[in-house]
Order: C-alpha cells, then sequence, then structure tokens
C-alpha cells in the first residue's frame, strides 16, 4: 500500500510542477489532444499505459 501511495504522490508532484512551470505549454497540449482524432487519443493512451507498464517492470527487476 505505501509503494502505491508514493506512486500517487510521484505522479502529483510531476503534473503541479508541468502545471506551475509551464501553464501555457498545458494548454497548447489540451488543445492538440481536443483536435486529434477519438482513435488517436485512445493509441496515445495505451502507449502511456504500456511504457508506464515497461517502467514498473524495469524497476522491480532492478530491485526497486
Amino acid at each position: 500500500m505505501g509503494m502505491i501511495l508514493l506512486a500517487f504522490g510521484l505522479v502529483l508532484v510531476v503534473e503541479g510542477l508541468a502545471y506551475a512551470l509551464a501553464p501555457s505549454l498545458i494548454e497548447r497540449m489540451l488543445e492538440a489532444l481536443r483536435l486529434m482524432p477519438e482513435s488517436g487519443r485512445r493509441l496515445v493512451g495505451l502507449l502511456c499505459v504500456v511504457s508506464g507498464l515497461i517502467l514498473l517492470w524495469s524497476a522491480h527487476q532492478l530491485g526497486f
């Protein structure tokens, strides 16, 4: 359970930094997502999930 809280905390820190340091970039990214077809957004989401799983698996293999 502690690892899950740690992971969520890290996600919030990274997301918060993006909004605090580059709010205009976030707005441009959201506009680009709005213009992208739904199938493209699904593909990006799937790629993010797969990338995250690979990172988690790699960290586990390294003993973290």
